[in-house]
């Protein structure tokens, strides 16, 4: 028995909650810097208070992806944690821009984070539980599109507040505008409303129905073949006690040698440390003869992955480390180099960063735009190259900030960002399905989201140093880096084997 088609509009309905999960990050992106400078962030700090997103989503999504995998009650399967999701969110959103202190703010983006992935990681799912084969590409092109339209009215929320309606862009020291504030509140209601949409227009197929469906679905991957080979006890305990003596060299020399107090290097370290010590975990257990667990399962897939997935993870990595350059530091960067406002509570500041929240509305709206466009082009050439140029376009972009003065003229820069955003949120997926065993898809795709959340720690932990440390606290070098580093995803990109 297979999956019958949908129609256009039902696959609309079931995408549409993606709008608001959208809202929500725009808002984040676009916002977060702003409110914590306001709140008396220095800028070498802001990169640490930001580690919490990536952090929340690296813990939050597995575990989303495996309770709602079990999960069936009256509204289904998915829809309870679109719902949970959204309610949690809307609150976290509209109370974030009220938050009376840094560390208030820090903790509320914790929360907002967290409470958008328990809504977004079932969504992801959502397209492989409803939808053919053969129209899982639309399913993922219309959650595309809806990403792009939230994310164009949301990070231009701020600036048409002051502009088209008249809302103060500033407000006293330590205070968040009322134009962030509003934006924040309309952010929280649609978030809500666009969830609320799905879940009420969208039913879901029951257990029984998606086992019928599964059935069917096994004769198409039997020309896969399994990963089945465990990695031994000893090589886990190898590998752990180098993870654990890294993390350990690492704080030693910051510590004792360096004397440095800088909190971000020590959260790599310290990660270094508990990854070392959970395949000392693995070990134990696969030496008792238990490996059907998740972590030891977990664990054997993530060494064992496919050449193609390895080579993506590369790119991945330095694709991701530039993006999440970009969302901490574009504000402070435009502001202070561009706008030469470095008082978050004077008018100038906050025109400068109203203007980037407008320029990550172009580079959103721009990417929904190229993600039906690129897709066709890769055909008439190949994904590869498509995917390279378009993220040496991107860091040459990033890199033009530098030397840009007139700020009209970033809404060019911002096109070649979109275009490299669009490319990363298409071209490393339709490489990477070719290359998996059809049973391991699933868990496969939850650890290629590693390669998204891993870079983002690594930036959180180390921008701050090299901004505070080495380019004397301008935050337009972080943007210079990360302009190189998309570069180098780039030239990466070169040695990938696209096997489909």
């Amino acid at each position: 028995m297979s999956k019958p088609r949908l129609s256009f509009w039902q696959i609309w309905n079931m995408s549409f909650g993606f709008l608001g999960i959208q809202f929500g990050f725009a808002l984040q992106n676009a916002n977060v810097s702003r409110i914590f400078e306001t709140l008396g962030a220095s800028i070498d700090s802001i990169p640490i208070l930001w580690i919490a997103a990536p952090v929340t989503g690296l813990i939050i999504q597995p575990i989303i992806g495996h309770w709602s995998d079990k999960t069936w009650n009256k509204l289904g399967r998915r829809r309870p944690f679109f719902l949970v999701g959204a309610l949690l969110a809307s609150a976290a959103i509209i109370f974030m821009p009220n938050s009376p202190t840094l560390w208030v703010a820090a903790g509320m983006l914790w929360i907002m984070d967290a409470s958008i992935n328990i809504s977004m990681e079932p969504f992801r799912a959502f397209v492989g539980d409803m939808l053919p084969s053969e129209q899982r590409t639309v399913g993922f092109s219309m959650q595309s599109f809806f990403i792009g339209i939230g994310a164009i009215v949301a990070s231009a929320l701020p600036y048409m507040m002051t502009n088209w309606f008249g809302i103060a862009n500033t407000a006293g020291a330590g205070e968040i505008p009322d134009s962030v504030k509003f934006s924040f509140y309309i952010g929280g209601a649609v978030f809500l409303l666009a969830v609320l949409y799905t879940v009420f227009s969208t039913k879901e197929y029951s257990p029984e129905e998606l086992k019928k469906f599964s059935d069917e679905e096994k004769k198409l991957s039997q020309s896969k073949t399994s990963i089945t080979d465990l990695i031994s006890a000893s090589s886990f305990n190898k590998n752990g006690l180098i993870w654990i003596f890294v993390g350990l060299i690492g704080s030693a020399i910051l510590y004792f040698v360096l004397h440095e107090n800088d909190f971000g290097l020590y959260v790599l370290f310290v990660g270094s440390i508990i990854f070392g010590l959970l395949q000392l975990v693995a070990g134990f257990f696969t030496n008792q003869n238990k490996t059907s667990g998740g972590l030891v399962s977990i664990l054997n897939d993530l060494y064992k992955m496919p050449k193609t997935m390895k080579q993506l993870a590369v790119v991945q990595f330095f694709s991701w480390f530039a993006l999440f350059a970009m969302w901490i530091y574009t504000t402070p960067a435009v502001t202070h180099h561009i706008y030469g406002a470095t008082d978050p509570s004077s008018e100038l500041y906050n025109q400068g960063a109203d203007w980037v929240g407008v320029l990550m509305a172009v580079y959103n709206g721009f990417a929904a735009i190229m993600a039906f466009f690129i897709m066709w082009i890769a055909k008439l050439t190949n994904r590869k190259t498509v995917h390279m140029i378009s993220l040496i376009i991107g860091g040459i972009s990033f890199a033009s900030f530098y030397f840009i003065k007139d700020p009209n003229l970033l809404l060019v820069s911002e096109l070649g960002i979109g275009l490299a955003w669009a490319s990363i949120l298409a071209m490393p997926y339709a490489i990477l399905a070719g290359s998996l065993p059809a049973e391991k898809m699933g868990v496969y795709m939850g650890i290629f989201n590693f390669f998204i959340v891993i870079p983002q720690i690594t930036a959180a932990a180390i921008l701050g140093f090299f901004v505070k440390n080495i380019v004397g606290g301008e935050a337009i070098y972080a943007l210079l880096l990360g302009g190189a580093s998309m570069i180098i995803a780039g030239l990466f990109t070169l040695i990938v084997d696209d096997v489909d």
